[in-house]
């Protein structure tokens, strides 16, 4: 087996390059030159480097050469535009896919990560299911459902798709906001706490790696997720008791996240530079709850993602500590 990763660079590429290199997979990374290599430390030396982007179909055909499986981490998170969710998460998988297609049969399976927002938002009464029909909200949940359409109806060699929902750990810059709020002693208290279903990033990386060779996947859409729901004011809780920091409540009523999102928008068009908040995530923040089943997963691979939230944050925050970003 070789693999030949995308995205790899990333917050979730490289826990997953991690977990090849510590099954001992060979392992060739598509990387853009410019990109940060700062997460693949202790990566780099164990694996082959193909120069070039998702963006950039020579390069993807030429980085297929030997590859008997591919797994497609790039995406894109966040945009100064609307269009540039689409030319990553659609356009760029289309390239994945036809680069799969046209490289002979040497290239046995794609396993594709997209995400919960491409299912949509659904509650603990009635988590999502792989099985529903796909409702997303948002922009970058239309763009990776449609991500995920190039996969289903282009691929013509084998396929697993993996929608993880939240995804936290070492390296993650999106609850990090969270961490650094606790540290200045202010705990977010949301108006309306919504149900979430959280994955703990190696967790993750765990499940897409398994997706590589296991027959049951043929074909298949799974929801990789932990089992316990909890919401972003018990996470926020967690977080404080574990950093052992008192904490005032700083309330977040749904009135003000519009004008945030405008704001972060107005910001992101002035200096060019994407945020994670903007006016194409609103939907998401103001949508009902976000859980996942994580069912099928269990059933087809016999084995579930089993982090919790306690024992997540302990990991997440000993990195953040260790790696001086708290």
């Amino acid at each position: 087996m070789k693999v030949l990763l995308t995205g790899a660079s990333g917050f979730v590429g490289s826990h997953v390059l991690e977990s090849l290199c510590a099954r001992s997979i060979a392992t060739r990374i598509l990387l853009r030159p410019k990109s940060d290599r700062g997460f693949l430390t202790n990566s780099l030396s164990s694996v082959e480097v193909a120069n070039g982007s998702i963006t950039e179909p020579e390069s993807l055909r030429n980085a297929m050469g030997g590859v008997t499986h591919v797994i497609h981490c790039a995406g894109c998170t966040k945009s100064v535009a609307i269009k540039g969710f689409y030319e990553v998460n659609q356009t760029g998988t289309r390239n994945v896919v036809e680069a799969v297609n046209t490289g002979g049969t040497g290239v046995r399976r794609l396993v594709h990560v997209s995400s919960q927002a491409a299912g949509g938002p659904a509650s603990a009464d009635h988590p999502a299911r792989e099985d529903d029909l796909p409702q997303p909200i948002s922009e970058y949940g239309k763009s990776k459902l449609a991500g995920e359409m190039e996969v289903r109806q282009g691929c013509r060699t084998d396929f697993a798709i993996v929608r993880p929902p939240a995804v936290y750990g070492p390296r993650d810059r999106g609850f990090y906001s969270l961490f650094q709020a606790v540290q200045h002693h202010l705990r977010p208290q949301p108006s309306a706490p919504k149900a979430l279903s959280l994955v703990y990033v190696e967790d993750l990386a765990e499940a897409i790696t398994r997706c590589l060779d296991l027959p049951a996947a043929t074909r298949q859409t799974y929801y990789a997720c932990a089992s316990e729901v909890v919401t972003g004011l018990q996470m926020a809780d967690v977080v404080a008791r574990q950093m052992k920091r008192w904490t005032i409540p700083m309330p977040l009523p749904a009135a003000v996240l519009w004008p945030a999102c405008a704001f972060q928008d107005l910001l992101a068009r002035l200096t060019r530079k994407a945020r994670l908040l903007n006016l194409a995530k609103y939907p998401e923040l103001r949508a009902h709850g976000w859980v996942c089943s994580g069912a099928k997963l269990e059933r087809d691979f016999g084995w579930s993602c089993k982090t919790g939230l306690e024992a997540g944050v302990s990991k997440t925050l000993r990195w953040y500590r260790e790696n001086h970003w708290l």
